[in-house]
């Protein structure tokens, strides 16, 4: 069970590692992770009746804390106080600048030329002059007291901070000017001006008063740029409308959000926000939702689609039935996801935890050691006691502290703009490592659901194809079904009557009186048809469906497939520019799989997969030393996702998959892949950078502090500059972190992404003749009549019908000499109606409109023998059925003024 608190007082990383070791100490605590950025802590426990006790050792360990409450309520409890805080600070700051310019006025002013009053210059009125400076000295000293009264309380309790460093440095600045005062006025009366003068020059108020200053405009500075840190949650925060408009009863009612409940039915126009999650009941809108997914077009939305909180209806109208509210919505689990990624802890920032815990104490043990070897070496009490304060108040635990939360506050907000949300640091750390990217193919690389791909004429043109089918799976519930209807979505389709589903075969129904089947092969054969072979279909993952008639004609060939999605090739070469090593998993056989798997640029495909090896497949890349993300949507994709070093689910996959995952990416684009793998790179190479400057400063600024410059060069720094370095170090390091904000993906190309669920229609037939042949009666006679025909030049092929007694060629042979073959075969030519009907396909370029329609269809009627002509303006092309011969019908379509395709 996770316990969550807020806690108090914490200034530095020390803080956060005494909060942390205390808290570990509580018998029941399993772990525990100390956000100072936050101020929050979250504890993992056996039972929850604990929560007293952690919060009384945190006490007692000098800190503030309490159970974290209700989200709204902390922000209402949190933000005034915040405020305050800063209000408080820059009273403080302008207060000590005030005084400090004063002070050093009379101090220093002397040394650029400024005139002084005659009451304050001369050894005679060096007491007035000490006097002066403690009273200038302790206005900044009560402005800045909690320095003293945190720091010297964990002092108190054994546990050092940076406050502590601060307070005893300036108090024994402080102390000293102090007792100088006192030596001063007895020499004064002893008549000692010797020690008087020596004392005047070296009182040291000044810099009480200059690192308490320094030091507060640091602390100033630093919390402004960390507020900035957490600008990502609050422009989440900030999308979510406060009000929405509710139909309750018949009425129309304004409510405020917390009011919505689970089944209103809410309403929202052009423009409006949307409140909470829900599905849409009535209307049709396109709703941008860019703020939760990074998906800039908008997605229309019909009844029975979802819609998601703080997304935007830019045109249109919507009815939806709420769902989900409150702390249930899209929104606010993304922000709380968000906010416990940036909360965790990474990996990396265990050795500085590890140093910031201990480092207060070794400091000051530093600080004492330098005050004894300088007053051993003879440097004198004001040279020694210098560079003890100096090495005090230079150190800083907080550049330490700082150096990875604020990185990775930032990183997972700037994640969560584009659309990829980090479940915690440790995700957001191994993502840089990896070097294997695993994709899932149902649902990750493809669209998940089948889509028209192929049209392959038989008998009927494939326009006329594509309309009996649709007629046939109008009924259907088929995904097919609903492939063949999306393809011929807006035209007039037939009507189907004496709709019959043929379970594990396909469909029957009648269509203008005749009674068509549209299914597998078993069902063709079942009719007697045998229609081509098509391997090269089932090659590429494609499944045919049959048409036929109850004529026992073979129609045609439509193929469905689960494609690519539009854009999974340019997300394989993104990932591909990064020299990640990107391999698709599928349970598809080798040739299918490598078939896809071409088509999004990926050449190591692992085929043959069942469902519950697909994590022994990851296990066997990490095996072979790989560091592997695994990419999934669907529930046998979640044992997978556990696996890999790192899991990243695409949102718009199951549930079981998203809570399996580490990463989650907010649409179901892979070009989110490539993002959060550079944000990760990015966010690590920000942490290393900020961990380089807080060692290095620290390792170089001690020892400068603690006079190792002064005897080669004879240099010593001031605990003044000191104060103000220190200051600076923790400013650098939040301000290089928030560099992150400006994160943009280098390795996505700006390209046209290839639409992949395109459909390809086969070459037409060519002409057709129908020719009535006499004196056939078994299907030696077939044979001999197909023979004959097809031994005719420009026959392409040619069914002999023994029932309906003629011959059905293909091909642009002469009739005549179809005749004459059949003939002299030995059989006889029946004179129908039907003998010599065609119908013609021809390719027409330059038909933009439906009068360009109506001039082809009229040019083609024109010609003497044309039955009827349908122009095609989508697939470019006109059907023409009848005896006309075809060079007459080409020419004129060319005197129309448009030009013929082959």
């Amino acid at each position: 069970m996770k316990l969550k608190f807020t806690v108090t007082g914490m200034t530095c990383a020390a803080c956060s590692a005494r909060v942390e070791k205390v808290t570990k100490g509580v018998p029941g605590v399993e772990t525990c992770e100390v956000n100072l950025l936050a101020g929050t802590m979250a504890v993992e426990v056996a039972d929850a009746q604990i929560s007293g006790a952690i919060i009384k050792a945190v006490t007692n360990a000098g800190y503030g804390a309490a159970p974290a409450g209700d989200k709204k309520k902390e922000e209402q409890k949190t933000e005034a106080p915040m405020d305050s805080q800063q209000k408080q600070m820059k009273i403080r700051i302008i207060g000590s600048f005030a005084f400090l310019g004063v002070l050093m006025y009379f101090t220093m002013g002397h040394m650029i030329g400024l005139p002084e009053p005659h009451w304050y210059h001369g050894r005679e009125n060096a007491l007035v002059a000490a006097l002066l400076q403690l009273f200038l000295t302790l206005p900044v000293v009560y402005l800045n007291r909690v320095y003293y009264t945190r720091g010297l309380k964990a002092l108190w309790h054994r546990a050092p901070n940076m406050d502590s460093l601060i307070a005893v440095g300036s108090l024994a600045s402080l102390i000293y000017g102090t007792a100088a005062l006192f030596r001063m006025a007895y020499a004064m009366g002893h008549g000692d001006w010797d020690t008087v003068e020596f004392y005047r020059a070296n009182l040291y108020f000044e810099s009480a008063a200059m690192i308490l200053t320094l030091i507060t405009l640091g602390k100033f500075l630093e919390a402004r740029a960390k507020g900035k840190t957490g600008d990502a949650i609050r422009a989440l925060m900030d999308l979510s409308p406060k009000s929405a408009t509710v139909r309750r009863d018949g009425q129309l009612l304004e409510l405020a959000i917390e009011d919505v409940r689970v089944g209103d039915t809410v309403i929202v126009r052009s423009g409006g926000s949307i409140p909470v999650d829900g599905t849409v009941l009535e209307g049709r809108a396109f709703v941008d939702q860019s703020a939760l997914t990074g998906e800039s077009v908008p997605v229309e939305k019909f009844p029975g689609d979802t819609v998601a909180a703080a997304t935007i209806n830019t045109e249109g109208y919507l009815e939806f039935r709420a769902d989900k509210v409150g702390e249930d919505t899209t929104l606010s689990q993304i922000i709380r996801m968000v906010e416990e990624a940036g909360g965790s802890k990474a990996p990396i920032a265990r050795l500085a935890d590890k140093i910031a815990g201990v480092f207060v104490p070794v400091v000051m043990a530093i600080s004492a050691v330098t005050f004894g070897i300088w007053m051993i070496a003879g440097y004198g009490l004001e040279f020694a006691l210098t560079c003890a304060v100096s090495v005090l108040v230079i150190s800083c635990p907080c550049a330490l502290g700082l150096a990875t939360p604020v990185a990775i506050m930032v990183g997972t907000g700037r994640g969560a703009q584009m659309g990829v949300l980090f479940k915690n640091a440790q995700a957001l750390e191994n993502l840089h490592r990896v070097d294997t990217v695993v994709l899932d193919k149902t649902g990750t690389l493809t669209t998940g659901k089948p889509a028209l791909t192929d049209v392959i004429p038989g008998k009927l043109s494939a326009q006329k194809l594509l309309r009996l089918a649709s007629a046939l799976e109008s009924r259907s519930e088929h995904p097919f079904a609903k492939a063949i209807l999306a393809q011929v979505e807006g035209q007039t389709i037939p009507e189907v009557t004496d709709f019959e589903t043929l379970p594990g075969r396909g469909v029957a129904g009648t269509v203008n009186g005749i009674r068509y089947f549209g299914g597998n092969l078993r069902l063709m054969q079942e009719l007697g048809i045998n229609p081509p072979e098509m391997p090269e279909l089932a090659e590429q993952g494609k499944t045919p469906l049959y048409f036929a008639s109850e004529k026992g004609e073979y129609l045609g060939i439509i193929a469905a497939a689960d494609v690519l999605k539009a854009d999974s090739a340019a997300a394989v070469k993104a990932m591909q520019a990064l020299k990640l090593d990107v391999v698709m998993l599928t349970g598809d056989n080798e040739v299918t799989a490598k078939a896809i798997a071409a088509k999004a640029g990926i050449t190591h495909v692992i085929a043959d997969v069942l469902p519950g090896d697909k994590a022994g497949a990851v296990e066997m890349l990490r095996w072979e030393g790989h560091h592997v993300l695994m990419v999934g949507d669907g529930i046998n994709d979640a044992p997978a996702l556990t696996t890999a070093d790192v899991g990243m689910a695409i949102g718009t996959g199951t549930d079981i998959a998203v809570e399996s995952a580490d990463v989650v990416l907010m649409n179901s684009s892979l070009l989110g892949v490539s993002r959060g793998v550079e944000l990760s790179k990015a966010t690590i190479r920000n942490i290393r950078q900020n961990l380089f400057w807080a060692f290095f400063y620290n390792t170089l600024g001690i020892p400068i502090a603690a006079g190792a410059l002064f005897i080669p060069f004879g240099l010593q720094l001031t605990p003044m500059l000191g104060a103000a370095a220190m200051s600076m170090s923790s400013v650098f390091v939040v301000t290089n972190a928030l560099r992150l904000r400006l994160f943009k993906p280098h390795a996505v190309p700006e390209m046209e992404y290839e639409e992949q669920s395109y459909v390809k229609i086969y070459e037409e037939p060519k002409p057709i003749a129908v020719i009535g042949v006499g004196g056939m009666m078994c299907p030696h006679c077939k044979a001999a009549v197909e023979k004959a025909c097809k031994a005719v030049p420009g026959t392409v092929d040619a069914v002999v019908s023994l029932e309906e007694k003629n011959v059905t060629v293909t091909g642009d042979a002469d009739v005549e000499a179809l005749k004459k073959a059949i003939i002299d075969a030995g059989y006889e030519i029946l004179q129908s109606e039907e003998e010599t009907q065609m119908e013609v396909v021809i390719k027409v370029n330059g038909m933009m409109c439906p009068h360009c329609k109506a001039a082809v269809e009229k040019a083609c009627k024109a010609v003497p023998g044309t039955t009827d002509a349908v122009v095609d303006l989508q697939a470019k092309n006109v059907t023409v059925t009848g005896t006309a011969d075809v060079a007459a019908l080409k020419q004129a379509i060319v005197d129309a003024g448009y030009e013929v395709v082959g």
